[in-house]
């Protein structure tokens, strides 16, 4: 009977730690998707370094859980005490480190807003140019959304360094302006009265909305991830001690 426990024992704790495995694989590929993503979003939130060292906690966490899983699994197989102890406080260490940025996610989750996001956009929005990194990341992301400012065309009245640069000429900067089709390389409608902020050649949609509405869904399956990584991180934790006790 102590055998045939001793067995499911170790089974269970093989399927928890493929589990872990996949979870880490997934979390370390939504990190460098963040880190990597062609639309800019890492560049926008650059001036925050909270949001940028989330992003490099997420795919330390997702590496680290890949590599351990894969330990898991490998302990459970061969029954050794040394990997499964290992394998147990790592896990341990990971899990209050998660649970910890959850609770810092939530406590400066303000950071996320309409009015932070506004903020930035109004202090060093600069057009056109293409030197500055924020500036250019705000365009692409503007254009490949056929999206106007966090808000709406209205932020650039409040934009002092756009409206410093273009002497107070243009109502709006050219990424706003509609586009067939809606790429960068899609032609214009037309650019002067776009600039002069005509509503029928501008993208009256802000970002904010834009953004959050096509991302909604991949929002809440990220939040719905991290909860199951955490229940299985720890069952596994339960099962390898468990595990450890019953191997002589």
């Amino acid at each position: 009977m102590e055998g045939d426990c001793l067995s499911c024992m170790k089974y269970l704790m093989f399927v928890f730690n493929f589990f872990i495995f996949l979870g880490g694989a997934c979390l370390l590929g939504i990190g460098i998707w963040v880190m990597v993503d062609p639309t800019g979003f890492r560049e926008i939130v650059a001036a925050n370094p909270l949001l940028i060292t989330g992003a490099y906690i997420l795919l330390a966490m997702g590496g680290l859980l890949f590599l351990l899983g894969f330990l898991g699994c490998c302990g459970a197989v061969r029954e050794n005490k040394c990997l499964l102890l290992f394998f147990f406080l790592f896990i341990l260490i990971i899990f209050l480190a998660e649970l910890s940025a959850a609770i810092l996610a939530f406590i400066f989750r303000e950071n996320l807003t309409r009015e932070f996001f506004t903020k930035e956009l109004t202090k060093h929005y600069q057009g056109n140019n293409d030197t500055d990194v924020f500036s250019a990341t705000w365009n692409s992301v503007m254009i490949t959304f056929g999206c106007c400012g966090v808000n709406g065309p209205e932020d650039f009245r409040f934009a002092s360094v756009f409206r410093l640069l273009t002497l107070d000429s243009d109502e709006v900067p050219e990424a706003c302006c509609r586009r067939e089709p809606q790429t960068r390389d899609g032609v214009l409608l037309s650019r002067e009265e776009c600039l002069l902020g005509r509503d029928l050649f501008l993208n009256k949609q802000g970002c904010y909305t834009v953004i959050l509405n096509a991302f909604e869904t991949y929002v809440y399956l990220a939040g719905a991830l991290a909860i199951g990584v955490l229940a299985i991180e720890l069952f596994a934790m339960i099962f390898a001690m468990c595990l450890f006790r019953g191997i002589q």
